[in-house]
């Protein structure tokens, strides 16, 4: 009950946050101006907290909310395509109670997974800056202490996600090797910690770019998602061909 207080609490600090001028102008703006199938929305328009149960044992990490997506709906992943391929995939595996996500009271469930992002405001172009990055980690951080006590694996969609969550999980208490493990699709990485190893997976980012072309294609997610539920001691849902 405690730790569910507790993530609860740094939920409504993240929502809070107005650290970046940049990112604060962006997203309000946003939400302002809105897109023209969104017209009748009021946006969220803040910084989008991570979303699943607190105790957890898979979290996911992504880059940041999309502009029209989390920013649009305040749920992580919520609202635009990338979030319709992984919530798709989490479905399919058996880690959630449906396959879409389209608002935040849309009834959707995560089973012993958790979804965050290193930088919790949409950036112009999907791109935060360095500055952004480090400034919000933090937020991440904090993230992972109150995940400590049941999380075992984490999927890093994409390198900037990479990238910004290794010295995250070092602050937070696990050992990342000093030569820091390169991201790479299907990349496992074991990192030593006070309660336990954390299993470390690296997965090509769910963007329209990935999966338009390819790159990434559902069965790849899948397979990832999958073996990093294994690593978490999660049940999956066998695989149903068709």
């Amino acid at each position: 009950m405690d730790q569910e207080r507790s993530l609860a609490e740094l939920d409504e600090r993240i929502a809070g946050c107005r650290a970046c001028p940049r990112l604060v102008d962006w997203r309000e703006e946003v939400a302002r101006t809105k897109r023209a199938a969104f017209a009748d929305w009021t946006y969220w328009g803040r910084p989008v907290p991570g979303f699943g149960p607190p105790d957890a044992s898979l979290l996911v990490v992504g880059l940041a909310p999309a502009a029209h997506g989390g920013n649009r709906t305040g749920r992580m992943f919520t609202g635009d395509r990338s979030g319709d391929v992984l919530y798709a995939a989490l479905h399919e595996v058996g880690l959630a109670s449906q396959a879409t996500s389209v608002s935040s009271d849309d009834g959707l469930a995560l089973h012993g997974v958790r979804v965050t992002s290193p930088v919790h405001c949409a950036p112009p172009a999907n791109k935060p800056t360095p500055e952004e990055r480090d400034t919000c980690r933090p937020w991440l951080v904090s993230e992972l202490r109150l995940l400590r006590p049941t999380l075992r694996a984490v999927v890093v969609l994409g390198a900037f996600g990479w990238q910004a969550a290794l010295p995250a999980f070092a602050a937070a208490g696990w050992t990342v090797p000093r030569s820091r493990p390169a991201f790479a699709h299907g990349a496992r990485v074991t990192l030593d910690g006070p309660d336990r190893p954390l299993e470390l997976f690296g997965c090509f980012h769910v963007s329209q770019r990935n999966t338009f072309t390819g790159r990434l294609t559902p069965e790849m997610l899948r397979n990832v998602l999958r073996t990093a539920a294994k690593a978490a001691d999660l049940p999956t849902r066998p695989y149903e061909e068709g």
